[in-house]
């Protein structure tokens, strides 16, 4: 079945408009979700609001939104306000500039939409297709939609346009942020690394060959409470022995993946 488009747009850059179609990249799963019951009559609950100040219930067309610029201080806006200052939807993907798609980061990516041509836009849809492909570039820039504005990046995969939306700058923690702490990595343990890294290394990307199993035992679960089975825990798996010396580890590692080669790698290294 063909994919449903969730919306249109024009990709702009320079005087070339080209026509599309917006699509979802992936196909929504439903979540399992619980919903919250009184344990004494099992009717599911309501979700109230409460002034803590009066300890009433305040309804919702008596809630106003603020934000809080100091502690327990706000300053409110009206919906007439935050309506004002939502981006205007043009429906045109501005391009800004073009891009190196090698040195874009991975950690920008927020979500990934496929864009196809729309009515008449066939040949300048596969000419920006073909042209990024052959370049290695991506085009970058923005798009209005639902009151905000998004940066956006376009990419070519066989001959198709993906459109991702990206995380601003500003979104992002730096790397700096995160504590490494102090340590030397010997050769040999750089050695046995690398090893155990080529015995599961791969040339393609599969994944297909993975499954969310705990989805689906939370939905066998499920399944055996409707029927009226009574649950019962697994019982968890001994794990082993915990490895404390690095370079134990690996060898285990290389051991338990079949490397007969460990012994010999350090006997040269050696």
């Amino acid at each position: 079945m063909p994919a449903r488009s969730i919306g249109t747009a024009t990709i702009s850059f320079g005087l070339v408009s080209v026509p599309v179609n917006v699509y979802s990249s992936s196909e929504s799963r439903q979540s399992v979700s619980f919903n919250l019951l009184s344990k004494k009559s099992g009717t599911r609950l309501k979700q109230q609001y409460i002034d803590p100040k009066t300890n009433e219930v305040v309804p919702r067309e008596e809630m106003v939104k603020g934000y809080e610029f100091a502690k327990d201080q706000y300053v409110v806006f009206t919906a007439e306000e935050l309506k004002a200052l939502e981006e205007k939807a043009t429906g045109t993907i501005d391009i800004i500039e073009f891009v190196p798609l090698a040195k874009v980061d991975r950690e920008y990516l927020s979500k990934v939409y496929y864009v196809g041509p729309d009515k008449g836009g066939d040949r300048a849809y596969r000419l920006l297709a073909k042209a990024l492909e052959e370049t290695g570039y991506a085009a970058l820039g923005q798009y209005a939609a639902r009151g905000q504005q998004h940066l956006i990046l376009i990419r070519p995969r066989d001959g198709v346009l993906v459109m991702e939306q990206l995380h601003y700058a500003d979104e992002l923690r730096a790397v700096t942020e995160v504590p490494v702490g102090e340590g030397e990595i010997k050769p040999m343990e750089l050695t046995l690394a690398k090893q155990l890294i080529a015995q599961t290394a791969t040339e393609e990307f599969h994944p297909e060959k993975y499954r969310d199993t705990v989805r689906e035992r939370v939905l066998e679960a499920i399944n055996r409470k409707v029927d009226g089975q009574e649950i019962t825990a697994e019982p968890s798996q001994d794990g082993g022995g915990k490895i404390i010396d690095l370079m134990e580890a690996l060898k285990a590692s290389l051991a338990k993946q079949g490397g007969g080669e460990a012994g010999s790698e350090e006997r040269k290294a050696s």
